[in-house]
């Protein structure tokens, strides 16, 4: 067994930095959303491509994948791609802060697909921390309503992206027990790909005309929020419960936020600050108690 199997909670942090620049590279594209999204996934087959077909090992493996298996990582890739899809949007709408923060109470809603699916039990405490939680996102929520504008809209696309990755998450958690991560990262990310360029033309988008800057973004997307941010936490499962996977993510929002601060003079409200603190509070609680 290497180093970080040994402790696999330095590829959790090194996930969290990963998943920390999403939001703010999105920020950058000035393209629609499903063609960011499109990129992003477009890169990260490219990228992916030599280590997934060009290892005989890895090239056997995928092509001997069983059929359910298959279908278990096709479904989970469209997950995904919704989750891209609204998420980028929703940042069209509302600040970094508050779409990175709503888009991590992912881990309510893998501890109910995760008791409800999976046969799944919770403690009381775990019941709490996540109740905590969500607390702290309706705070945030509740800050963004009051601000006019389409902010409380771009809350709801993130509370919609957050309950397409978890159904991401949960059902990665079953088709990763007989891949290797390569391969179930290759099948996923091919699917997911597939999906945002069918929702990209049904939306009457072309993949062209966007600019450098959009492939740029793309690029940047793919090597560090997906290749070292998912696809890390897709390795992860391996050593951790979906549900503990899901709640170490929501330590982006303080990560983002700062960045955003920073870069977009995008300063929360206090109440903002207030519901962030409460969530990351309801993250500490809950990893303890898993």
């Amino acid at each position: 067994m290497n180093y970080l199997e040994k402790h696999p909670m330095i590829m959790i942090v090194a996930g969290i930095m990963g998943i920390s620049l999403s939001a703010i590279f999105v920020k950058y594209s000035q393209a629609p959303s499903a063609v960011t999204a499109t990129y992003r996934l477009l890169w990260t087959v490219l990228l992916l491509s030599p280590a997934a077909l060009g290892v005989p090992e890895r090239r056997k493996e995928l092509f001997e994948t069983p059929k359910r298996t298959m279908i278990l990582c096709g479904i989970s890739g469209v997950f995904l791609a919704f989750h891209f899809f609204t998420w980028f949007e929703s940042l069209k709408h509302t600040t970094v802060a508050s779409s990175t923060t709503i888009v991590c109470t992912e881990v309510i809603w893998v501890a109910l697909g995760y008791c409800l699916f999976l046969k799944g039990r919770l403690t009381v405490k775990a019941v709490a921390a996540i109740l905590i939680t969500f607390g702290g996102s309706m705070m945030v929520a509740y800050s963004d309503s009051g601000t006019g504008g389409s902010h409380l809209y771009g809350d709801i696309l993130a509370l919609l992206a957050a309950m397409a990755v978890a159904g991401y998450t949960l059902i990665g958690q079953i088709a990763r027990r007989t891949l290797s991560t390569t391969a179930y990262t290759y099948i996923v990310y091919l699917f997911c790909g597939i999906t945002l360029v069918a929702l990209t033309v049904f939306q009457g988008y072309s993949l062209r005309g966007h600019g450098v800057r959009t492939v740029a973004v793309g690029l940047l997307l793919a090597v560090f929020s997906t290749l070292l941010g998912h696809s890390i936490f897709s390795w992860c499962l391996k050593f951790f419960s979906p549900a503990f996977v899901s709640a170490s993510k929501l330590c982006e929002p303080v990560v983002a936020a700062a960045i955003a601060a920073v870069l977009f003079g995008e300063i929360p409200a206090l109440l903002q600050v207030l519901g962030g603190a409460v969530i990351i509070g309801g993250v500490i609680f809950y990893s303890r108690v898993e």
